[in-house]
């Protein structure tokens, strides 16, 4: 019996937590009306796969049996506890859109490229390729609505 993933919801919720109090606390001058609309579409229909994808699939849960591929799971979490980490330097930041689009160890747009990595990672721990393509869609519009916002940052 699938009893479904209750790695891939402490996924979720620590996707989610931060986000929330960014609604709260958005950086200052942050506008969304300008984003490109496939982008916002494929941002949205990623986040719907990759959640529900998340929460379906048992695979995503370690196993005791499967020894150094394991390691898969530890580099999803660890990319996930820098993406954490990115989201206490912006809460102690100013909350200027250079905060939110800054990068971290030299990752760009890192607050985008962060979970979207742990989420890739963790798909290919589990072998679930519904986790693999949900990362692959919502990283093309979250990304690339990053990458815009700072492009356009850069040019002012």
């Amino acid at each position: 019996m699938n009893t479904g993933s209750y790695t891939g919801l402490l996924f979720l919720i620590m996707l989610i937590v931060p986000n929330l109090f960014w609604a709260k606390y958005p950086p200052k001058g942050y506008a969304s009306d300008k984003e490109n609309k496939i982008l916002v579409f494929l941002e949205r229909l990623g986040e719907i796969c990759a959640s529900c994808s998340l929460l379906i699939f048992s695979d995503l849960n370690p196993d005791r049996e499967a020894g150094l591929w394991n390691l898969w799971l530890v580099f999803s979490g660890v990319i996930m506890l820098l993406y954490e980490y990115w989201w206490v330097r912006y809460f102690r930041s100013s909350k200027q859109l250079r905060d939110f689009y800054s990068s971290l160890l030299g990752i760009p747009v890192s607050g985008a490229v962060l979970p979207v990595a742990a989420l890739l990672i963790m798909g290919i721990y589990g072998k679930v390729i519904w986790v693999v393509l949900s990362a692959a869609i919502l990283g093309a519009g979250h990304i690339g609505i990053h990458l815009q916002h700072a492009k356009t940052l850069n040019s002012q």
